[in-house]
């Protein structure tokens, strides 16, 4: 048995202790502090980590397949994981962060067996990714910074040691810089709201809003900075490790609403019918269309991350595919989740099942970014000028 396999393998023993804790603390809407302990003492927060700096350097495939299996058994906690994987993972392949700085944080890291996520969107501006500068400021102080403003949708917030937040750097200039800084969640000033355990989806991914509040981070940890109206030095590379991520939560719940599904219809026999529910055709009919939907959406996200790590002079010309592969896998577990509920009749509402669960979860995929609008317009965009 490879590395490799023996961390999968670790994997699908967490996905099934998350799968017994999952029910409890989606109903009661509660963090689940002890699977977060689990990932830490598995040496999850280092996979993504180059093994230079002592992680394990898994490809964007492997994140992807550790990331699959945990959400099978609680997307909230796998969607937590994702999170910090891919920032880690992006790091070394985007060089925002200074060599040296990028270092000593992933040591830190595998050292302590941190997690960490980035804290970007706010109340007022919603998703960076559609534009917008964090009202988030960040005043210079001897020694460094002081942080004050709001974060939304930090998921993970309660159990996090470094938030990694960006925020308008006070100057006299007429358009301020943007700074990331890496901030100590233990600083005094930082509170974690808990304002997410009645969502709709992920209700234990504790995704709640952080509050800074004269939070003073050391001039070390100021790791990023993004100059207004400066052009790129180079081609940009596509959000690849965070597109994978996403879709490989996503894709995990489809397949485990297809899994928890096939289950009930083995042993559901109707009085009338006599027999399981597979015996009839529209039951497999709705079985294959569900694992049809994920054979296709597995095979692109598959692809798609082994051609950004086979060939890496490509890169830059894959943002088409990462959105593809997004897109793909997200719908994919709205499709099946759906339909596993609707091919399970009114016992698919009991909770006694997880199928109404999986449904709920399957539709945050929709608004990580890439977004369905505007993924479907980069690829629009591919086409028209390959043409």
């Amino acid at each position: 048995m490879t590395e490799f396999e023996r961390i999968l393998s670790a994997c699908d023993e967490l996905a099934r202790r998350f799968s017994e804790r999952a029910d409890q603390h989606d109903r009661a809407g509660s963090f689940p502090f002890e699977n977060a302990a689990d990932l830490r003492a598995a040496g999850l927060p280092r996979l993504t980590i180059p093994r230079v700096y002592g992680g394990d350097g898994a490809t964007l495939k492997q994140m992807a397949l550790v990331l699959q299996r945990l959400a099978h058994g609680d997307a909230s906690t796998a969607l937590g994981l994702a999170m910090h994987v891919h920032i880690l993972g992006q790091l070394t392949d985007s060089r925002a962060w200074p060599s040296e700085k990028v270092e000593e944080f992933c040591r830190e890291v595998v050292s302590r067996g941190l997690l960490v996520n980035s804290a970007a969107s706010e109340p007022d501006m919603g998703s960076p990714s559609r534009g917008g500068n964090p009202s988030t400021t960040a005043t210079p102080v001897d020694g460094g910074f002081r942080i004050n403003g709001r974060k939304s949708w930090v998921t993970f917030a309660p159990a996090l040691d470094y938030v990694l937040t960006s925020a308008t750097i006070q100057s006299d200039a007429e358009f301020p810089d943007v700074g990331v800084f890496a901030v100590d969640s233990r600083t005094p000033g930082v509170r974690v709201l808990n304002n997410w355990s009645d969502a709709l989806s992920l209700r234990a991914s504790g995704s709640s809003e952080v509050v800074f509040s004269d939070v003073f981070v050391p001039a070390r940890w100021h790791v990023e900075t993004r100059r207004r109206n400066e052009q790129p030095r180079g081609p940009m590379l596509p959000p690849a490790w965070s597109a994978c991520a996403f879709a490989a939560v996503y894709l995990g719940i489809g397949e485990a609403a297809l899994e928890q599904f096939v289950a009930y219809a083995k042993q559901r026999v109707p009085t009338a019918l006599g027999k399981p529910i597979t015996e009839l055709p529209q039951t497999r009919r709705a079985i294959g269309q569900m694992d049809l939907t994920l054979r296709a959406a597995r095979t692109v996200l598959y692809s798609t991350a082994e051609q950004w790590h086979e060939r890496p002079e490509q890169r830059h010309r894959m943002t088409a595919e990462f959105a593809a592969a997004k897109f793909l896998c997200t719908n994919a577990a709205v499709t099946v989740t759906e339909l596993a509920l609707r091919s399970a009749g009114a016992n698919g509402l009991d909770r006694k099942l997880p199928l109404e669960r999986f449904f709920r979860d399957a539709r945050a995929g929709l608004l990580h970014p890439p977004q369905d609008d505007l993924a479907l317009e980069i690829m629009g965009r591919q086409v028209i000028d390959a043409g």
